[in-house]
């Protein structure tokens, strides 16, 4: 099973995975739960109802990066330009549905990572170097929101917005210094495609 998951009796998922790709995962997921930030519980108050009352932001991440991440929930057509009045009031309900559950989308992507991060720190080595990693289904599913989650911080890190640009990727030369960040994007690509083929029915 090297370079791509596959399925396993249960529900689940295995890949084998070099002591290299074990360190680039885990230390692409650290970086994302750094950009992520802390929860609201964990920056704000010792009382364990706060975190169900508290509200979100309502303007969208100032980083390219975490606005990819979450993106306004409502927005302009592209070929279909709308009135003033309707670019404020769809302004308005972004500012609202972003108010009430930004928050447990960070918690959400936070706790997929932590998972993730946990997977690889609990995995026994092989004797030639690296480890199989085994996933439940559940555990699969927070893999497959991670491993998005990092296509798209990086696809936004390379200006990536279709096909046709992630196809130019490919025609990158080796001395281009986006390369290695080339690299980790198609290989996550490759890893997100094979456990989406792994868990579908």
């Amino acid at each position: 099973m090297p370079g791509q998951f596959e399925p396993i009796p249960g529900g689940g998922a295995a890949i084998a995975l070099d002591d290299v790709e074990i360190s680039i995962i885990r230390s692409l997921s650290v970086q994302l739960l750094e950009l992520i930030g802390p929860g609201p519980a964990e920056d704000s108050s010792d009382d364990p109802l706060a975190e169900l009352f508290a509200e979100g932001p309502t303007e969208p991440p100032s980083d390219p990066v975490l606005r990819r991440l979450f993106p306004d929930a409502y927005g302009d057509p592209v070929d279909v330009p709308s009135s003033p009045g309707q670019a404020e009031e769809e302004r308005e309900h972004a500012a609202e549905f972003r108010r009430f559950t930004e928050n447990d989308l960070r918690t959400g992507k936070r706790e997929s990572a932590l998972a993730v991060i946990r997977s690889l720190d609990a995995l026994t080595p092989a004797g030639d170097g690296g480890a199989v990693l085994k996933l439940s289904h559940d555990e699969s599913q927070r893999w497959l929101g991670t491993l998005n989650d990092l296509r798209l911080a990086i696809g936004s890190r390379l200006d990536v917005v279709d096909e046709e640009d992630t196809d130019l990727l490919y025609r990158l030369p080796d001395e281009d210094p986006r390369k290695p960040m080339v690299m980790a994007y198609l290989w996550l690509g490759g890893l997100q495609e094979t456990l989406v083929s792994t868990l579908m029915p």
